[in-house]
């Protein structure tokens, strides 16, 4: 390797390691699989809806959210790979707030983080089978309902930036009970 080569590594290497020592979970922008493998520790990979087959026995999946657990939506015409989201707070038996990559569009562009995000259940049995899900967007529940496997929970700490110092319980109460608000 000459000097010049020598010298272009290292300096791709220092603005590299510069740039991963400001990044932020939330800065993220791809798809949602890396980003709630990275947010939650769950160490599953493929498509979104095969998270919950592959977790068979490998972690506990249920129907009862729990900060840090993944929730993992069934492919769908509107989701052909599914879609997975890490729980950032529980806020009542039907609502929880999630945070997740490429759902809504921000400035003009999917894949952006999205951090503290409103989950309403609106399975009939009360179960988790159906949700809503805020969508920046409209600013509000979007009009689609999912159906969703369960929750997948891991067996390490979640990412620290899983939620904001101060998320927003009210207006994610708001969000899910009081349509049109």
């Amino acid at each position: 390797m000459n000097r010049f080569s020598r010298a272009l590594l290292s300096a791709v290497l220092t603005i590299g390691a510069a740039s991963a020592a400001q990044a932020s979970l939330l800065d993220y922008v791809g798809q949602c699989v890396p980003f709630a493998r990275a947010a939650s520790g769950i160490e599953i990979y493929g498509d979104a809806w095969t998270w919950w087959r592959q977790a068979d026995g490998r972690y506990e999946r249920t129907h009862r959210p729990k900060t840090g657990s993944v929730i993992v939506f069934a492919k769908t015409a509107r989701l052909p790979m599914g879609h997975v989201a890490v729980i950032s707070r529980v806020v009542e038996k039907r609502v929880v707030m999630l945070t997740h990559a490429n759902w809504s569009r921000q400035n003009g562009e999917r894949g952006h983080a999205e951090q503290d995000v409103t989950l309403f259940d609106v399975s009939p049995a009360n179960d988790w089978s159906r949700v809503k899900v805020w969508y920046k967007d409209v600013d509000g529940l979007g009009g689609g309902i999912y159906p969703v496997y369960g929750f997948i929970h891991g067996d390490v700490r979640p990412a620290a930036e899983l939620t904001s110092r101060n998320p927003d319980y009210v207006g994610a109460l708001i969000d899910a009970y009081v349509p049109g608000s």
